[in-house]
């Protein structure tokens, strides 16, 4: 909001009438308002370059507001000046009571004005805040969709390849592309333990980090190849968990065994559920998590995409 005029007059005559003493002036006024001292004082007690007599408060007040402008915080420090003077009431400092008094009362009157204006301003920016707010949300949702179909798009031609090497390996950047596409912080493929272990990926989500194995055979995945993403879990810190996602699912009797499993530090993820994210009809953070809710509140290791869009429709 800039100054107005009769905001600059306030001003001046604040200066002008409420102190009669220059110093204490400066003490009670300019500086709490936050005018820089390298700015009043020099003019304080500055001479007229004709006449050589000290000028007045009254033509050293606009010289001040001149000098202020080149201030970054100019409105702040008028503003503070005028709520200085609305709250006043050390009349006794003033040289004409009277003259001090009205003064006090236009500043009363301007600063209700002051608040009114910049509560409207404050207002509007947020509306402004929250429409930019939402415009960024659409923008960021139309490229999720996007990306996602086009990731929709590769998975399915990799499921009519048949190099299954080279389909494992583009499922892993696959996964990688999907989880930063959903803003959940992705670590690719990497060796540790001297390149005794390779890890598949690893992502972070709500404080822990989880490795990721990926699956795609024709055969069901079995418990063999669980138990081994269980060992890098224990072998890892105790705040990580695994994902175990095989597109062609794992066999009958992974379930229950790994509800055997004292740890209950994985959860199993298929085609279906990767699908089901990428057609955007689930959100891939909020899935995880009611994932992991499943496993530690009931034990199951397995909960389908098609089990989660139930219970969330109710």
């Amino acid at each position: 909001m800039e100054i107005s005029v009769e905001e600059q007059r306030l001003t001046i005559e604040i200066i002008s009438t409420l102190v009669h003493i220059k110093d204490t002036m400066a003490e009670l006024i300019l500086k709490p308002a936050g005018v820089p001292a390298d700015v009043y004082r020099p003019l304080l007690y500055r001479h007229d370059d004709t006449t050589g007599k000290t000028l007045s408060k009254r033509q050293i007040a606009p010289l001040i507001l001149d000098a202020t402008k080149k201030h970054s915080n100019y409105n702040g420090i008028i503003h503070k000046m005028i709520e200085i003077a609305a709250n006043w009431s050390n009349f006794h400092l003033a040289d004409d009571e009277f003259q001090a008094r009205a003064t006090v009362q236009k500043a009363r009157e301007l600063l209700g004005n002051i608040k009114l204006m910049e509560a409207r301003e404050e207002k509007q920016r947020e509306i402004a805040r929250k429409e930019e707010l939402a415009r960024m949300e659409r923008e960021r949702a139309e490229t999720l969709r996007k990306q996602s179909e086009l990731l929709l798009m590769m998975l399915d031609e990799l499921a009519v390849s048949a190099d299954e090497q080279r389909r494992g390996y583009l499922l892993q950047e696959l996964l990688n592309r999907t989880f930063d596409l959903n803003e959940i912080p992705v670590v690719s493929a990497f060796t540790r333990n001297e390149g005794g272990e390779q890890i598949d990926g690893a992502f972070k989500l709500e404080g822990w980090h989880y490795i990721v194995e990926c699956r795609w055979r024709k055969k069901l995945s079995n418990i063999r190849e669980i138990d081994g993403l269980l060992g890098q879990i224990e072998r890892s810190g105790r705040q990580t968990m695994g994902v175990f996602l095989s597109i062609n699912g794992c066999s009958e009797n992974v379930v229950p065994l790994l509800k055997q499993n004292c740890s209950k530090s994985i959860i199993l993820m298929d085609g279906y559920d990767l699908r089901i994210v990428l057609a955007g009809q689930v959100d891939l953070r909020d899935f995880l998590l009611a994932k992991v809710a499943k496993l530690n509140l009931e034990a199951e290791p397995y909960y389908s995409a098609a089990n989660y869009m139930k219970e969330q429709t109710g």
